[in-house]
């Protein structure tokens, strides 16, 4: 996993909407705005306020709620700032009230004096810090790149690889003209979030929602078929590698094997699906989405076919069929 920079003012500039928005503005120390959060983690700083800084998780965001704000006026009517010279001798990235709290003179004077940024944001404390530890854990994430094309089809998230021409570009059109949506073409940035989910999107926002297709050019796949046909970001629960046909390998024919990929160290379904005139590769992958969709409600079609091919060879009326054939004699 390489090293990620991310700082103060990145998170101020953090474009989120609805339930991930953190509603954060600046209302002091904006010098120290480039400090850097190298935690994705949050502290309480209840103990440290007074004054036990022992194992002090100096290097997280320090969150105050409506309880350690309390604590704070007390501290700024007795003139007590012991507690909050020490709290601000530590590089602490930031420090942010919820509820729209704000403190007092003292804690102002103390966190302009260090480079302290201080943050309000009106969202209680509950929900900020659930919504912030989203955010950090999506931003600190182990991520990688992959070549292929994601779309979401009948709600499973399907990443199709294979050697470039092969017709993953094609296949994903077919698939957009028959209803289900594209979330990326060509590049596919892949987070593991919560180390078992593996969230796929376009590498680049820029020229996200374009598809590449030989003979026609560069194509937009929200100018064409609206926006109802892509999302910014899925869920990757299959991956479906094309490849030529090869007359000389043996391909799966029932199904009952179970074949998976590592990325990013989780193991993915995979299934190895050979291209060649005739075959009709967008169904395919439609029936691999709803047979997907099977396996995760408990429903395994090929071991169940497996199962009832054993108990019809080991009921007495196969065994008669068997051993009552003319050339067994």
């Amino acid at each position: 996993m390489e090293e990620k920079s991310f700082t103060v003012l990145d998170l101020l500039d953090l474009d989120l909407k609805e339930q991930n928005a953190l509603a954060l503005r600046c209302i002091g120390g904006r010098k120290g705005l480039s400090r850097e959060i190298s935690v994705p983690d949050l502290n309480r700083p209840g103990l440290a306020l007074s004054g036990f800084y022992e194992s002090f998780a100096w290097q997280r965001i320090q969150v105050f709620g409506r309880g350690e704000n309390a604590y704070l006026r007390k501290l700024e009517e007795e003139n007590r700032v012991e507690s909050l010279e020490k709290l601000f001798s530590y590089p602490t990235p930031a420090c942010i009230f919820t509820h729209n709290l704000a403190p007092g003179r003292n804690f102002f004077r103390l966190a302009e004096a260090s480079g302290c940024p201080l943050l309000q944001t009106d969202l209680p404390s509950s929900e900020f810090t659930s919504r912030l530890l989203r955010v950090l854990s999506d931003i600190y994430a182990p991520t990688t790149s992959l070549h292929g094309v994601l779309v979401e089809v009948y709600g499973i998230g399907i990443l199709l690889t294979g050697d470039s021409g092969v017709g993953k570009s094609e296949t994903a059109l077919e698939l957009i003209e028959r209803g289900h949506r594209l979330v990326a073409d060509d590049v596919v940035e892949v987070r593991c979030v919560n180390g078992s989910i593996l969230m796929g999107q376009g590498a680049n926002k820029v020229i996200g929602h374009h598809m590449e297709i030989r003979g026609l050019g560069i194509i937009n796949i929200t100018h064409l078929f609206g926006v109802g046909a892509i999302r910014d970001k899925k869920q990757i629960q299959l991956v479906c590698g094309l490849e030529e046909w090869d007359p000389e390998k043996v391909y799966d024919r029932i199904g009952t094997a179970e074949n998976t990929t590592e990325i990013l160290g989780v193991d993915v379904p995979m299934l190895e699906i050979p291209v060649k005139p005739g075959r009709n590769i967008p169904i395919i992958i439609e029936t691999a989405a709803m047979n997907e969709r099977l396996k995760k409600m408990g429903y395994h079609s090929a071991k169940e076919f497996n199962q009832n091919i054993l108990r019809w060879l080991e009921s007495e009326n196969a065994r008669a069929v068997y051993f009552n054939r003319d050339d067994y004699l």
